[in-house]
């Protein structure tokens, strides 16, 4: 189905509206470099604090032990990660609202703002998850722990990247289809998103395991790149694309 420019950008009244009315608020780009850093720090301090020994996948024969013998680390890695959440909703709202002052008036930003959120809220509960399998009272039970370490990656992994996938698919497809976004960068948003969706494959077929630090460090990478690119009003667009 073929849709009319009309129907992707809001009248200009609405636009000259929002612009005397724009409210201040963070700046997406450095939202997402906050969530990226966080959740990388989540991981360095894991494979530094096991000296190596890092675990990523619940699939591993060793992985009730691992928290047994890694409690500090896997509880450090939590926090880290409970705090990547944060920013992460953070900025599903904030590219709501920018895109809604684009005039964008498709279901995009509501994909990419449900998205986000979801992913927040899931991988809020991964890193809840693995506190608890990282407490000694808990790790003392390896079928507890590997319990645990299977809903800590199923909602930390693939549930969570089918998040992250519609957050950067809401934005990318306006983004491509209205020239907000480099060209490259959009097309390179759709295969993300593709990824990150096709890592729910995951549940029935173990291989495809792979697909999940691949489509989250791309996606959380991409959403650093579309919240500094992403223009903050039209006419800033059309005044850049002017001197380029």
């Amino acid at each position: 189905m073929i849709y009319g420019m009309n129907e992707y950008v809001a009248p200009q009244a609405d636009q000259s509206h929002a612009k005397r009315h724009r409210p201040n608020g963070p700046h997406p780009g450095i939202v997402g470099t906050v969530c990226l850093v966080l959740f990388a720090t989540s991981l360095v301090l894991m494979i530094a604090l096991s000296h190596g020994s890092f675990i990523s996948s619940p699939f591993a024969d060793d992985s009730p032990d691992f928290f047994a013998r890694h409690g500090l680390a896997s509880r450090l890695t939590a926090l880290f990660q409970l705090g990547a959440s944060v920013p992460l909703g953070i900025y599903a709202a904030t590219m709501y609202a920018r895109l809604q002052r684009l005039g964008v008036r498709v279901p995009g930003p509501s994909i990419a703002f449900f998205g986000g959120t979801s992913a927040s809220v899931l991988l809020a509960i991964s890193a809840l998850l693995t506190w608890t399998a990282g407490n000694d009272a808990v790790a003392a039970h390896p079928e507890l722990t590997r319990a645990l370490g299977f809903l800590a990656f199923g909602t930390g992994g693939f549930a969570h990247l089918l998040g992250l996938g519609l957050l950067v698919a809401g934005i990318a497809v306006p983004g491509l289809i209205l020239r907000l976004l480099p060209l490259p960068l959009a097309w390179a948003g759709l295969v993300i998103a593709a990824i990150c969706e096709l890592s729910i494959l995951t549940m029935a077929l173990e291989p495809f395991q792979a697909l999940v630090p691949i489509g989250r460090f791309t996606a959380l990478a991409w959403i650093v790149a579309a919240g500094f690119l992403l223009p903050r009003s039209r006419q800033r667009k059309n005044t850049l694309k002017g001197r380029s």
